[in-house]
């Protein structure tokens, strides 16, 4: 499954990817959701995690304006607001709210499960995979 784990800067990013990795997940930083409209459309992710306080900002024109992007399901996740602090899903379209320090590879795998796009909806510009761009620390 190919992720795409977007956030405010460069560290969670990659922090979101070691976590998902870890899941056996195929994952990629990115910083910012002008970078992550940009990779969205132009390969070929089944999710998008998301770092919940960039949903927060006005960010939905701009997502919605890319048609390939908008196809791409989103997953708020965050370090450190609470399930009930979301209220950014209902408004949104965001498929879920990952709490990452007490999610378990069970409910991630799961949440990530409902929400991926079906393989048979092809993107309009499929390119390879731009896999990891920074060496991974683990």
């Amino acid at each position: 499954m190919r992720m795409l784990c977007v956030a405010r800067h460069r560290y969670l990013s990659e922090h979101l990817c070691r976590y998902f990795d870890a899941l056996g997940m195929d994952t990629v930083p990115c910083v910012g959701l002008r970078n992550a409209r940009a990779l969205a459309a132009s390969s070929d992710v089944d999710v998008m995690i998301c770092d919940y306080d960039l949903l927060v900002t006005a960010w939905r024109g701009a997502w919605a304006s890319e048609a390939a992007a908008s196809r791409v399901p989103i997953l708020a996740v965050s370090l450190t607001r609470q399930p009930g602090d979301a209220h950014v899903l209902d408004v949104n379209r965001i498929g879920g709210f990952l709490y990452l320090p007490t999610l378990s590879p069970e409910d991630a795998h799961r949440a990530i499960a409902g929400v991926r796009r079906t393989r048979g909806i092809t993107p309009p510009n499929v390119l390879p995979w731009p896999g990891q761009t920074a060496p991974q620390l683990r």
